[in-house]
């Protein structure tokens, strides 16, 4: 449970970059992933999904 708390810190981390760099005029995730329209959506996916773990993990598992 380690690997993925850590990886879902990183993806929020960087879905919140994005977020800035968008406000600037700058997608990062579609800089990085421009050629696969697939693997833009999928980043997304995960950093949205990355988002719910987190708060459930957070706030909601010592309950």
């Amino acid at each position: 449970m380690r690997f993925l708390s850590v990886f879902t810190s990183l993806l929020l981390i960087l879905g919140g970059l994005n977020w800035l760099f968008m406000a600037l005029g700058f997608n990062l995730v579609e800089q990085v992933f421009a050629s696969v329209e697939s693997l833009i959506t999928l980043v997304y996916w995960l950093i949205g999904l990355s988002a719910i773990y987190q708060l459930y993990e957070r706030y909601l598992r010592g309950r």
